[in-house]
């Protein structure tokens, strides 16, 4: 790692309290190598040749922004369009067949690069039209917020998309461009992005219909899970819907959600 020491136990564990500290994630064991993968690139920029010394470097006040870099690099995780597809056929066939609610607003509390919120975009756009709505996603780090609002994806992202959404809500990219997508301007602009840290308080963005917390449980600890559904729960309407990945579960975590199916919840009218 051109000339760069191998990460010790007791640097990684440093890292490893800093990033629960601020992000509330739990890092095991075996993401040693990731953690040294992911910050490799910063130790080469500024010349390090070990990861004690980018420790010292990014809780340095001289290095205003390296701290928030770390952070991106270590709590950004690869997504794509239509990831767990039954969370939006379900969506599409039966919570917004009969529709007749006001202005509906789904929040992606951890939207990461952004596939999650244009495809719910794409599903509403579809079964509400131009019918009021709209879709925040959240995340802590700024830089794949900067991602979101550019739109622009990998073609291979859209692997799963329906092809008809692919030709209906993407510009298809060329020239030096090509092999990439751009997300329309009418489905953008129902869309906002807001940098926020879900471990900290939540800013005063109203309440939401739907709530996404997709493939993030899975870094934290039973505590930190109890105390953020909580947090978030009281941004959800009573009757709305909370999503969560196949792989997770609210199963002694909070009673006040009932399962509709698996990885799906409604928060109670009363």
């Amino acid at each position: 790692m051109n000339g760069i020491m191998p990460i010790t136990d007791e640097q990684f564990n440093r890292f490893r309290k800093l990033i629960y500290e601020v992000a509330g994630i739990s890092m095991a064991d075996e993401k040693k190598m990731l953690v040294a993968s992911r910050l490799a690139k910063r130790l080469s920029f500024y010349n390090l040749n070990s990861y004690g010394r980018y420790f010292q470097l990014v809780n340095s006040p001289q290095y205003p922004g390296e701290f928030q870099m770390m952070v991106d690099l270590l709590t950004t995780n690869e997504t794509y369009f239509f990831r767990e597809d039954q969370h939006f056929h379900f969506i599409k066939n039966d919570l917004l067949k009969n529709w007749r609610g006001d202005n509906l607003r789904v929040w992606s509390a951890a939207c990461s690069s952004g596939e999650e919120v244009y495809t719910i975009a794409m599903i509403l756009a579809e079964t509400l039209g131009v019918r009021p709505w709209e879709v925040l996603g959240s995340d802590i780090s700024s830089r794949v917020l900067n991602s979101c609002r550019q739109a622009v994806y990998p073609m291979s992202r859209a692997d799963k998309m329906p092809r008809e959404y692919l030709q209906k809500y993407c510009l298809k990219g060329v020239r030096e461009q090509e092999g990439m997508l751009l997300i329309d301007q009418k489905l953008r602009s129902r869309c906002t992005f807001q940098q926020i840290n879900l471990m900290e308080t939540i800013p005063n963005i109203g309440m939401f219909d739907m709530l996404f917390l997709r493939n993030v449980m899975i870094y934290f600890n039973h505590e930190t899970k109890v105390k953020l559904v909580d947090k978030l729960l009281s941004h959800l309407k009573p009757g709305g819907f909370m999503f969560i990945s196949h792989s997770e579960t609210l199963n002694n975590i909070t009673k006040k959600l009932k399962t509709v199916r698996p990885s799906v919840y409604m928060k109670p009218e009363r």
